[in-house]
């Protein structure tokens, strides 16, 4: 029976990749179909069938819905009012050209924060060509780290959409993991940024030249520091939420701070300071801030769709007992849940090209080893996941043509860079958790 369950859990996941390799259907309608699939074969009832999988849907997404639109109104925010050219400047100023992809570090890093890595592409790569065309200096030696902090940020830092799910998915400490994953972020971007553009750049000369990218500069741009406050206030409050209970507050300041610093309202706070900082006080009037919000809340559909079929498909898994059978297995061979996850992650992010998709099935996969096991750090566990859900990215990978195209590379120039760079980020970064996990 161990072996039919499994066998019929590894024919699901199949489905997901075929599906969304093969027949191109949408992520949602792949794992849909696969839980589906995997329900029927492990023998749940039809009204079993429904329940578990609705249950999984609405256990994920119950408080992620207004924490992804929020986070994608503050990004919209940020980039159509200037304020991300702000910091990205601000950094190149600072640090001067002889320390380029250190300020393009840095400025990928903060800016990737409050936004998915597409909208920080779209703020940053004006910036990149703009520094390229004036420096004349190799664009990759400029390009990749900044893509570098995007990255490692998208794929392991909440609010971000998958560590979101993860975060739901295993029941850890959101405040743990945002200091966690800012801990292991940093060494992990480094070393696939700005260590890794020194090397690479002497070594692939792109033989095309980028893609100007058109971007209505706002008439009136935020100030600075004003701009580092909006992008990092949600994150401020989350960790001010996370110390709290350390800070030996009296039981109504710490519930407070606990509230203010609740994915949620971090957020909400966030956004209304963009509305008046970024939005009114730049000219901006009602009208256009409601079409603004209109604008950057549809594209969210996409990504809520995906976390929640991967939250039924976690409960399918529980219900079906494939998740028991699966901890059992890997008690047997004494494998580390935080290895699993980041293996299993890596496995599907390859095969799927969705770090999102790895994400969210990874997490469904894990998650129901580690109910009976005790001792096991869900923080990191998070943190794993995502790292494996970084690494290999190819031709079935959104994000390489993304690269390939505004950077002008060719597919074996992108290979040779962003597809190294994402495994570095992921690799450093799952040995990052590996030495943490011997600390905490």
């Amino acid at each position: 029976m161990e072996f039919y369950l499994l066998s019929m859990t590894l024919l699901a996941i199949v489905i997901v990749i075929i599906g969304v390799t093969v027949f191109k259907w949408h992520a949602f309608i792949s794992l849909t179909v696969a839980s589906l699939f995997l329900a029927i074969t492990a023998g749940l009832s039809f009204d079993e069938i429904v329940k578990a999988y609705e249950t999984g849907v609405g256990g994920v997404l119950g408080h992620l819905v207004g924490i992804l639109a929020l986070g994608t109104i503050l990004g919209k925010m940020m980039a159509d009012s200037g304020a991300g050219n702000q910091v990205a400047n601000f950094f190149v100023e600072k640090f001067g050209p002889k320390r380029l992809p250190w300020a393009m570090f840095l400025a990928g890093f903060i800016i990737g924060i409050p936004v998915f890595f597409e909208v920080g592409i779209l703020i940053v790569l004006p910036l990149v060509i703009s520094i390229y065309k004036t420096t004349k200096q190799n664009i990759l030696l400029i390009a990749l780290p900044v893509i570098a902090g995007l990255s490692i940020v998208h794929g392991l830092v909440p609010p971000h959409p998958g560590a979101l799910a993860a975060i739901s998915i295993y029941e850890a400490d959101l405040g743990m993991v945002l200091l966690y994953s800012l801990i292991i972020a940093v060494p992990a971007g480094i070393l696939g940024g700005p260590v890794f553009a020194k090397w690479v750049h002497k070594r692939v000369i792109p033989q095309g030249e980028p893609n100007l990218i058109k971007v209505t500069q706002p008439e009136s741009t935020p100030g600075t520091g004003i701009s580092f406050f909006v992008i990092l206030l949600p994150v401020l409050l989350m960790i001010l939420s996370a110390v709290g209970p350390y800070l030996q507050l009296p039981n109504m300041a710490e519930e407070l701070l606990a509230f203010i610093g609740s994915p949620l309202v971090a957020l909400l706070a966030a956004v209304f300071v963009a509305y008046y900082f970024l939005g009114f006080r730049q000219g901006m009037n009602r009208d256009r801030l409601k079409k603004m919000t209109e604008e950057c809340i549809l594209p969210v559909g996409s990504i809520i769709l995906i976390i929640g079929a991967g939250g039924g498909f976690k409960q399918v898994l529980i219900d079906s007992g494939v998740g028991d059978t699966i901890a059992q297995m890997s008690t047997n061979l004494s494998l580390s849940p935080i290895v699993l996850a980041f293996l299993v992650a890596g496995l599907i992010r390859v095969a799927t090209g969705s770090a999102t998709v790895a994400l969210t099935t990874a997490a469904g996969i894990v998650s129901p080893i580690i109910t009976h096991m005790s001792g096991v750090n869900l923080e990191l566990l998070v943190i794993a996941t995502g790292a494996g859900s970084l690494m290999l990215s190819h031709v079935n990978d959104a994000g390489f043509w993304m690269v390939k195209e505004y950077l002008g590379l060719t597919v074996k120039e992108t290979f040779r860079t962003w597809t190294v760079l994402e495994t570095i980020l992921a690799f450093v970064a799952f040995g990052g958790v590996l030495v943490m996990d011997l600390f905490v």
